[in-house]
Parts: C-alpha cells; structure tokens; sequence
C-alpha cells in the first residue's frame, strides 16, 4: 500500500509561528477579557515576518477586537480550512 505524502503534510519550518505571536500579544495579559484589536494582530504579525501563507491566515480576521480565546478560534478555523493544521500548528 503506497503513502501520499503532500504539502500539507510536512511540518514547516515556521510551525508554531502563529502561536508566538498569540503567546507575544497576550503576554501581559492581567485577565480572560483582555482583548486586541485586529491591527494590533497584523502589525505583530508583519513584525514577526511569517510568510505569506500565515500573513494570508491572519489577514482573513475580521475587523474587530479579540480575546484571546476568540482569536485562537478565528486563527484554527482558517488555519483547518486551509488544511494547514500539520504544516504550521494550531493555536491556543
């Protein structure tokens, strides 16, 4: 029986990039409902230089702001819907 490997199969080397800047943005958080905006997560994004596939991930956020718990939702979702799960990781 033959494997199939693809791209989306393969751990990037940018694998856990996102959760960085998760982890960056939340770092000084003193409680649950603490929340940024949707630019403060694109500038740290830009800064933390992930790519252009991640960047694509973190443009598709709404306009809004963002617990951290709404964040990492947003982020799995279009992280699931690309089926990048394995190459970058998910976020909590």
């Amino acid at each position: 029986m033959a494997t199939q490997e693809g791209a989306n199969t393969r751990r990037s080397p940018r694998y856990g990039t996102l959760q960085n800047i998760v982890d960056a943005l939340y770092a000084s958080a003193d409680s649950k409902d603490y929340a940024v905006r949707r630019l403060d997560v694109i500038l740290a994004a830009e800064a933390a230089d992930p790519g252009e596939e991640l960047m694509e991930v973190v443009r598709l956020l709404p306009p809004g702001s963002y617990t951290r718990q709404r964040l990492c939702d947003q982020l799995n979702s279009a992280i699931g819907g690309h089926a990048w799960g394995q190459v970058y990781g998910t976020v909590e």
